[in-house]
């Protein structure tokens, strides 16, 4: 039984795991980790089975309660829903007036992360370097043939948030690139920020369906198939890189559902392509910076998991 000061402890690892999840390339399983709640994180996850619902609906709540370890996930989850009300309208903010600069600091989140997750690749074999090949090749078909925006209908939403809380258990993997991929970031943060309301409540049903099957699924994959699905997934971050380009130039527009004209369809050019097409500053060494910021961030989450390691194997 933890104390008063033990849960409040824990409510900040929540916060923490927000504030990662909200960043595309820094995973909130990854500071689960560091902080020394993931192999708890997990196991709590597992424990909403059959069981779990027999207690439910026998209307034994304590029992319940005890077998998925609530207390402990409550007070996570309203950690992590602190930090993403908090800074979901900082970073709508961000995106809408220093669009370059935003998207080379995840340029830079996601490039790192890719490296680091590919050197979590345990068997380094022909079959690993295919499925990270695969992984890249499905990533940028996926990103390319997308258009700028994604569907916003009830059934996407639900999909986006099944797939992206998936990350969260996943060191490494980012919840918030998974939405980017979606192209469900902005469009997310947007709508917490209005709260709305609806789409939110879609969201988090999507998040529950997630947890209690994908997530299962991907522990299964990891498990058994360690090296390839590794691979896959470090290769699916580095094949949906352009997607996080920060320079873009709008090809066509259409009118979203609230009447406003936003981008239809994009594509990628180089610094010089940007300001001749658009007019503006490419901000290429502010933009440089921002990305080296990016990949300093994940490096010392990195070496902060790394000393964290040492303590456990020393003790």
């Amino acid at each position: 039984m933890r104390s008063i000061k033990e849960y409040f402890v824990l409510l900040l690892k929540g916060i923490a795991m927000g504030s990662a999840d909200v960043v595309p390339g820094v995973s909130g399983g990854t500071i689960a980790f560091i902080t020394g709640i993931y192999d708890e994180l997990l196991n709590s996850i597992k424990s909403v089975d059959g069981t779990a619902f027999r207690l439910l609906f026998h209307f034994k709540f304590k029992e319940f309660w005890s077998h998925i370890n609530g207390n402990f996930l409550i007070t996570l989850v309203l950690g992590i829903a602190i930090s993403i009300f908090s800074l979901a309208k900082l970073i709508s903010f961000l995106l809408s007036t220093y669009p370059v600069l935003v998207w080379s600091f995840f340029f830079g989140l996601i490039i790192i992360s890719a490296v680091l997750v590919a050197r979590d690749i345990e068997k380094k074999d022909w079959k690993a370097i295919i499925a990270g090949i695969v992984g890249i090749f499905i990533a940028y078909f996926i990103t390319s043939a997308s258009p700028a925006q994604t569907p916003e209908t009830w059934w996407f939403v639900l999909i986006a948030g099944a797939i992206a809380i998936c990350a969260m258990i996943l060191p490494g993997i980012s919840g918030a690139f998974i939405l980017l991929i979606l192209g469900k970031y902005k469009y997310m943060f947007e709508a917490i920020d209005a709260f709305d309301i609806v789409t939110i409540a879609i969201f988090i049903v999507g998040c529950i369906i997630g947890l209690l099957s994908f997530a299962r699924l991907i522990s299964w994959f990891l498990r058994n198939y360690q090296s390839i699905t590794v691979a896959v997934l470090a290769g699916f971050m580095i094949g949906s890189l352009n997607k996080v380009w920060p320079w873009k130039v709008i090809d066509s527009f259409r009118i979203n559902s609230d009447g406003e004209q936003v981008p239809l369809f994009d594509h990628n050019v180089l610094p010089k392509e940007f300001l001749l097409e658009t007019g503006q500053d490419p901000q290429l060494f502010q933009a440089i910076l921002m990305a080296s910021l990016g990949i300093l961030l994940v490096v010392a989450i990195e070496k902060i998991a790394s000393m964290f390691n040492v303590k456990k194997v020393n003790k």
